[in-house]
């Protein structure tokens, strides 16, 4: 497994990649910059790269996934519910890669903002 950093601002995490098309994508493209959008407990930000659907793509994930948002061209990190969750699930807008796991607890990503700029590198 190969790890990122996602830092911002107020904290950073840690997160375990396991092998895969997108996440070859994500590697290729770092380090990166860009800007924390939240929607819910989910912390989403715009990446330069694209991929396509994943067959084992999910829309509800445990908290502290790493996604990546397809449609959105975006790294999609869930910890809690967010406004289509059916109750305390973490339900993302559409089916998403999964990528890997936060390490430690997910609810550290309650501390980014919007419009937080944001830096994913290797770990």
């Amino acid at each position: 497994m190969t790890a990122i950093r996602i830092a911002w601002p107020a904290a950073s995490v840690i997160a375990d990649l396991r092998p895969g098309p997108t996440t070859g994508r994500l590697l290729a493209a770092l380090p990166c910059e860009s800007r924390i959008q939240t929607w819910g407990e989910e912390v989403y930000f715009s990446l330069p790269l694209t991929a396509a659907l994943e067959p084992d793509a999910r829309q509800v994930v445990d908290p502290g996934t790493v996604c990546f948002w397809v449609d959105g061209s975006a790294l999609a990190l869930p910890w809690g519910r967010t406004p289509v969750s059916q109750g305390d699930e973490c339900r993302l807008v559409s089916p998403c890669n999964v990528l890997g796991r936060l390490r430690g607890d997910p609810a550290l990503l309650a501390s980014a903002r919007d419009g937080d700029p944001v830096r994913i590198e290797l770990a």
